[in-house]
């Protein structure tokens, strides 16, 4: 999701919920500890210098039972961070604690604000060697060959 989208979202929300892809809700007594625009300037294995840039929502569970953040708040979070990090509608990455810190991809069901899984991926297979993968194919598919003792194919 972009964060114009968010805002938007948010805007037709009384309350927040963030859904694991389990199906778990985040505790609502969560706190989101970060807005920012995080930047990331690399090389791929391909030697293609790369540059994205994505909005981080970083989520916080605290003992803070009593703590509820409302979506206008939230949103007035999000537009001091645009004003002030000069952020523009970007693609929003989450961070969560689990094993260790998780980052989401994100996706809006109308109702919870779903935290989805993102994959590492090899971005320059054309140019690094990664074999393409071969389909694959059911034996019972195969055509019979009449391949038979002595005939030279087995």
């Amino acid at each position: 999701m972009k964060l114009e989208e968010i805002k938007s979202a948010l805007a037709q929300l009384d309350t927040i919920a963030f859904q694991l892809p389990n199906g778990d809700l985040v505790p609502n007594h969560f706190h989101v500890t970060e807005v920012g625009k995080i930047t990331k300037h690399f090389i791929d294995c391909g030697g293609t210098v790369r540059h994205e840039e994505v909005v981080n929502f970083q989520l916080w569970n605290a003992n803070d039972y009593d703590h509820r953040l409302h979506p206008e708040k939230l949103v007035h979070i999000i537009e001091l961070s645009q004003k002030t990090l000069d952020i523009g509608n970007l693609e929003v990455e989450v961070e969560y604690q689990g094993q260790t810190i998780e980052k989401f991809a994100l996706d809006f069901d109308g109702t919870n604000f779903l935290l989805t899984t993102k994959q590492t991926d090899c971005l320059a297979r054309d140019k690094c060697g990664v074999p393409a993968e071969k389909p694959k194919v059911k034996l019972s598919e195969l055509q019979d060959s009449g391949c038979v003792p002595g005939n030279g194919c087995c």
